[in-house]
């Protein structure tokens, strides 16, 4: 009986998925470094970008704000532009931090289950050393990653609320209400930059001791 066209069908396709499944085990240490690296490396771009936007965000909230602005719309237009960017920003850093996340877990569990398979006790117990030695640079990055994404996120909120209330009253009375208000945030602005600062040196260390021989 020959096979209908479902069965060679239905066939193809579990060959498919089979071959699939198979490229997704062969996944090396290697490519599991290269993945974590390059994870870190968008964040690391992310954070060199975001660095410079707070600076013009808090310069053109500054400019906003202060007393005897004579061209109120101008400056407010351009305060509204370097929210829309620092808004966009915070929507890329929180997503590629969070990819960034995976990926290093994803290299340090499989270091372990891999490092637990050596027969010969010298090696194992190099792969166990060269494992907790770049997991402790490593994990500097999650512990000067706490808060940041939150503060970020404030940061975005404020200044985005700061924007719609004087939409509603750009008046000299409206600016010079919000004016103390406006200084708090930008003071958390420059909190912000220091610690995702902070971040971007402990990715870098990481980086650096990631490195492949070479490159």
């Amino acid at each position: 009986m020959k096979p209908t066209k479902q069965t060679i069908a239905f066939l193809l396709t579990t060959l498919a998925v089979a071959a699939i499944s198979l490229s997704g085990c062969a996944s090396t240490g290697l490519q599991r470094s290269e993945q974590a690296s390059t994870s870190m490396q968008a964040v690391d771009n992310d954070i060199k970008l975001i660095v410079v936007q707070l600076d013009a965000t808090n310069a053109a909230l500054d400019q906003l704000t202060r007393s005897g602005q004579s061209d109120v719309k101008t400056a407010f237009d351009l305060y509204a532009d370097n929210v829309s960017k620092l808004a966009a920003m915070e929507t890329d850093f929180a997503e590629n931090a969070a990819e960034m996340k995976a990926r290093g877990k994803d290299y340090f569990d499989e270091w372990k289950i891999e490092g637990n398979q050596y027969k010969n006790p010298r090696i194992q117990e190099l792969s166990d050393q060269r494992r907790m030695e770049l997991g402790e640079v490593y994990g500097e990055i999650p512990l000067n990653s706490i808060g940041v994404k939150d503060a970020f996120r404030t940061y975005v909120s404020d200044a985005t609320e700061i924007q719609t209330y004087l939409s509603n009253d750009l008046t000299a009375r409206g600016v010079e209400s919000i004016a103390p208000l406006a200084k708090r945030v930008a003071r958390d602005g420059d909190d912000l930059k220091h610690a995702i600062q902070k971040l971007e040196t402990a990715i870098e260390r990481a980086r650096a001791e990631m490195a492949q021989s070479g490159r």
